[in-house]
């Protein structure tokens, strides 16, 4: 089989580990950057520009608009990309990440309120404190915060008073943020200090599945059929009496750690590339 991996980072610990496990199995694997262009030491070319032979399969780790529509391209003409294009999108605009989750039952925080952080802090005096402010478009170095007054709102309004984002009420919670990563249906998971807290978050420590809730676990595997995600993320707060929040969803996270992630990866590339287009 020929894997294309569309990233900007071939030396990605998951990503690497996963070629190797592909390689080592008699398979071949090419990375491409976001823009369509081969990536020097990313090994076998992967046919992104017609008329080159296209890949069995394409797993997109890169989630900038450029990736997507190379991405959308490829689709396009018949190859089978992990996640799909539009299952990638509905998890950008948090918006319409929330939306779709709690319309499908999931415990998702809710959307309080869109703004601008310059907005916000000129209505700061009527706001309800604390609350969680996070960027509307999920991304790297996305803006993930916790605002106690107005005046922190200020802070941060002076640093990025243009930067659309949205409100969400802040959830009493354990301080620890357990993360969940479903790949191929395989779960995984770790707990890590909440970024939120005073100290800022720490190491990822990995956590059996079988430590967790079985209602966690369901909401879980639930939210790859709702979004129609084969690789993704869900951040989890513990709100008490075995209470889930999710309070974010990930296409196609890095799964950084985990045992036996690589080898589900290149599982789901070899079934995804003999089932074809979804």
């Amino acid at each position: 089989m020929r894997v294309g991996v569309i990233s900007a980072d071939p030396g990605h610990p998951l990503l690497a580990a996963t070629a190797a496990v592909l390689r080592g199995d008699g398979h071949r694997v090419g990375f491409v950057g976001p823009d369509g262009v081969p990536l020097a030491g990313g090994g076998e070319p992967v046919g992104v520009a017609a008329p080159g032979v296209l890949a069995d399969v394409y797993l997109l780790k890169a989630r900038t608009p450029q990736a997507l529509a190379l991405a959308g391209r490829l689709e396009g003409r018949g190859a089978p990309v992990v996640n799909s294009v539009a299952a990638t999108t509905r998890c950008q605009d948090r918006v319409e990440m929330a939306a779709v989750a709690r319309a499908a039952g999931l415990p998702f925080a809710e959307t309080l309120r869109t703004a601008t952080v310059g907005e916000l802090a000129a209505a700061g005096p009527d706001l309800a404190f604390p609350l969680v402010l996070k960027s509307r478009d999920s991304r790297r170095h996305d803006l993930v915060a916790r605002v106690d007054t107005p005046a922190d709102l200020a802070e941060l309004a002076a640093a990025r008073p243009d930067e659309p984002v949205i409100v969400q009420e802040f959830t009493a919670n354990s301080g620890w943020d357990h993360k969940l990563w479903v790949v191929g249906g395989q779960l995984f998971a770790a707990r890590r200090r909440s970024e939120l807290s005073p100290g800022g978050r720490g190491p990822n420590q990995p956590l059996p599945p079988a430590a967790l809730p079985f209602a966690w676990i369901e909401a879980a595997l639930h939210i790859g059929a709702v979004f129609g995600l084969e690789v993704y993320g869900v951040d989890v707060l513990h709100a008490g009496a075995g209470a889930a929040v999710i309070v974010d969803i990930n296409a196609f996270p890095g799964v950084r750690g985990q045992v036996g992630a690589p080898e589900a990866l290149a599982a789901l590339a070899l079934r995804r590339a003999e089932s074809g287009p979804a």
